[in-house]
């Protein structure tokens, strides 16, 4: 089943179980969706959905840091559950160690040696990761150990 057709599943059985904090989740997700389609002018693919869903899983990630930067446990909570119904959308994502061993592979198949190459390790490594790691993390790994010498 395509990601799309799920979704509009789950948003149907969403609203027979009148789960409201599901169904707003997954409403603001298909706008975002739709939001996106009308920006490129075509309909979107599964790559193109997880695109999509990643952006907003960061989003609420970002929500969440702020929100406990300002003692607001209430705004935590509700971004949180937002955040575990869009990872429901989301590939498994890739364990540390994992993601170490894939930005060591990329590092020694780009030859890089220090930071000045990191854009040309990301431009390799993101593809390979997308939607399965979080990019900031995989930003901090390839720094610290392009830092280290590889």
């Amino acid at each position: 089943m395509a990601l799309k057709d799920r979704l509009e599943t789950e948003i149907r059985d969403a609203m027979r179980l009148r789960n409201q904090p599901r169904v707003d989740t997954l409403r603001f997700l298909k706008s975002a969706l739709q939001m996106m389609e009308i920006e490129r002018r075509k309909p979107l693919d599964d790559a193109g959905f997880l695109e999509v869903v990643s952006k907003q899983a960061k989003e609420r990630r970002e929500s969440i840091r702020m929100f406990e930067q300002g003692h607001r446990a209430d705004l935590v909570a509700k971004e949180s559950a937002e955040l575990a119904i869009l990872e429901e959308y989301l590939p498994a994502q890739i364990g540390q160690e994992e993601l170490r061993k894939i930005v060591q592979a990329v590092i020694a198949e780009v030859g890089a040696t220090s930071m000045r190459e990191k854009g040309k390790v990301m431009g390799k490594l993101m593809p390979q990761v997308r939607g399965k790691a979080d990019g900031a993390q995989v930003n901090a790994l390839v720094e610290q150990l392009l830092g280290a010498g590889g």
